[in-house]
């Protein structure tokens, strides 16, 4: 297993870090972050995907599974680099505290990009910029075509003209012409993202700080992903999905989870030797040191849902071919530095498969009060090769799950184990105790339970629209005791 010796971390999108620009980025909010967390004797950022995001900016609905996001891209960087004149006029009193504010973000950082490279253009070195281009060029040309592409049309690509869609050679041609500066400065854009992501990376390695990633299962319908590779997913003739993903019913749905991205095609995957899949790895594990690996058990067998459904009620388990897909990926990546997230409706074989592979899961104590003593997720029954979460961005805090969600017998099964009356304020630490002092290699504690907050600062409600993804950290709040006090629990624990 990856994980060798106990540790601590948490759980901080970069999008949920302060700053006056919508949402937070790579910039100085950051890097003070992670000096934060050093402070507090912590060895793991674990973080939301970094990839592109559109409508409803899920960070699991990808339009990019290569990509970085350009919201993530720092202005004082930049002005910090001279390619932007001053920073862009800061959004005080436009936007909600607390709050990511997506819409702002995307005018304000679209003109910035805009702006930077102009002056790139103008008057810099392009030998860096063109290695990275030549380096990543297997993905970058299609992706920075696909977004000049619907900068132009705003519409998705199985809407667009028969030989955009269908990606005819004279089509795409004529349109890499015409819309050249565009993709110029599409590509600008990714330059700039993994240039400044690499440069915070270098930042934490040198605090001991090892960044967790998380890469989603599936990628978005409307993606330059399932555009540019149509044979490995389920589609019609027009690029519309036969079969969509998604869950059955569970803990956060009773009518299942139906996410609508197209689901793959995993005969032709394995008949190309899972080569998609393995540059996506690795282009991921170039970002981060750890990955987790979203709704994992979708590699042994996935929810598939006719894409006429309205409700994942009506699909059936498909089984994937897990076992060439795991050799392959072991042969190409012996170390399998990923985790699996194993919640939800796991089987014998999906356990199977972990322990074949080494793979460390996830144990979330917020459910580990829902039965008796055979519960999984007690402390007790957790495993040395495994991941310990006090809860997750799919699920309430700990404090909002106490005061708003808990049943009075899971109250009283929490009292019972940890043997006293546990106030709401104090629900937070007493489940970061449990967590620290779990068997669990590391320990992933998300900010908002250090912070003790409520349900207001829920990152995600699966199955609801509207109003996710938007919490964000105040500057008042990182600067609180209750860092210094995780950092405690984390030296009492020998985690540190």
């Amino acid at each position: 297993m990856i994980l060798t010796k106990r540790a601590s971390g948490v759980l901080m999108s970069i999008t949920s870090l302060p700053s006056d620009f919508g949402v937070g980025d790579l910039g100085p909010s950051a890097f003070r972050f992670a000096d934060l967390l050093s402070e507090s004797k912590q060895s793991y950022w674990q973080v939301l995907p970094v990839t592109p995001t559109d409508l409803g900016n899920s960070p699991y609905n990808a339009t990019s599974a290569f990509g970085g996001n350009p919201l993530l891209i720092s202005p004082e960087i930049l002005e910090g680099e001279g390619l932007l004149p001053e920073l862009p006029k800061a959004g005080h009193g436009q936007l909600p505290p607390g709050r990511a504010s997506y819409g702002y973000a995307s005018v304000l950082k679209r003109e910035m990009i805009r702006k930077a490279h102009q002056r790139f253009k103008e008057g810099r070195d392009r030998g860096e910029f063109e290695e990275f281009c030549q380096e990543n060029s297997s993905w970058l040309e299609s992706y920075c075509l696909y977004a000049a592409l619907k900068e132009e049309r705003d519409e998705p690509w199985y809407l667009w003209p028969k030989g955009l869609r269908d990606r005819k050679p004279d089509s795409l041609a004529e349109k890499r012409i015409k819309l050249k500066d565009v993709v110029d400065r599409e590509k600008f854009a990714q330059f700039v993202f993994f240039k400044q992501w690499h440069s915070l990376k270098e930042y934490c390695a040198e605090l001991g700080i090892g960044l967790v990633g998380d890469i989603s299962f599936y990628v978005a319908g409307d993606s330059a992903d399932v555009w540019s590779n149509r044979e490995i997913f389920k589609l019609d003739s027009e690029g519309r999905p036969t079969s969509v993903g998604g869950v059955p019913p569970d803990y956060f749905s009773k009518t299942g989870q139906l996410w609508g991205n197209p689901v793959y095609d995993w005969e032709e995957l394995n008949v190309q030797g899972f080569g998609w899949w393995t540059r996506r790895l690795q282009q991921t594990l170039k970002l981060f040191d750890l990955t987790r690996l979203d709704h994992f058990r979708g590699f042994v067998a996935y929810w598939e849902v006719p894409g006429d459904a309205k409700t994942a009620v009506s699909g059936k388990w498909v089984a994937a071919p897990w076992e060439a897909f795991f050799e392959t990926i072991k042969s190409r990546f012996p170390s399998m530095p990923f985790v699996a997230e194993d919640l939800g409706v796991i089987t014998p074989d999906v356990r199977a498969v972990m322990r074949r592979f080494d793979l460390p899961g996830m144990d979330v104590l917020l459910f580990a009060f829902d039965s008796g003593p055979d519960n999984p997720y007690l402390p007790e029954n957790h495993s040395p090769d495994s991941v310990v979460y006090t809860g997750t961005h799919d699920t309430n805090t700990i404090r909002g799950w106490f005061r708003d969600d808990v049943s009075p017998e899971q109250k009283k099964r929490l009292f019972e184990y940890v043997g006293k009356e546990v106030s709401e304020e104090e629900a937070s630490w007493e489940f970061i105790r449990l967590a620290e002092n779990s068997v669990a290699c590391l320990s992933i504690i998300p900010t908002q339970d250090v912070l003790s907050l409520g349900s207001d600062a829920r990152m995600n409600r699966p199955s609801f629209a509207e109003g996710n993804w938007e919490w964000r950290a105040t500057p008042e709040q990182l600067t609180s005791d209750a860092f210094r006090r995780l950092g405690e629990e984390t030296e009492n624990s020998r985690r540190y």
